[in-house]
């Protein structure tokens, strides 16, 4: 799951003339100016899927229960593993806003594109021979990144604009 604003022409063309300029104070403000307008991003793709209701059925009559194996935070660990980088060089200059599955148990590595389907299903206390099924509110990736992709569009449009007025 990722969203990236990269590798338009004049992204491109502009680090072409940043690279001929060699002004790194040019390179690294722009750099900072970037990663500035994903934050807003990052932080509201944090705060939804810490807002993510999860909810099940329950059990049925007669079904034991008791307390989760784990004692680790499901959405808190999803929100702390979404990362921003921001790229000066080449196809892939711009910003990338993305769960890092690297920073996640290696248990929970599909569970951020899971909850963003609505359905997650899992084992019952890790016992493979009984699963459930946890519903959860669709789209929390797709609708936040729809959300920004406007205004982070128009921030880095104008990042590029000032930089290449500082250019002629």
């Amino acid at each position: 799951m990722r969203v990236q604003i990269l590798g338009t022409g004049q992204l491109l063309e502009l680090q072409r003339r940043l690279r001929a300029a060699g002004n790194e104070n040019i390179r690294a403000s722009m750099q900072r100016r970037v990663r500035r307008a994903a934050e807003p991003l990052r932080d509201a793709l944090q705060d939804s899927i810490r807002q993510t209701d999860l909810t099940s059925a329950g059990r049925g009559s007669g079904r034991r229960g008791g307390p989760s194996p784990t004692t680790r935070p499901l959405r808190a660990t999803i929100a702390g593993a979404i990362r921003i980088s921001v790229r000066n060089t080449g196809a892939g200059a711009g910003a990338r806003v993305w769960v890092d599955k690297d920073a996640l148990p290696r248990d929970l590595r599909g569970m951020p594109a899971a909850i963003n389907t609505g359905r997650v299903r899992h084992p019952v206390f890790g016992n493979r021979r009984r699963w459930a099924q946890q519903n959860a509110s669709p789209l929390w990736w797709d609708r936040t990144v729809r959300a920004h992709t406007p205004r982070m569009t128009r921030e880095v449009e104008r990042v590029v604009d000032d930089v290449r007025r500082r250019l002629n």
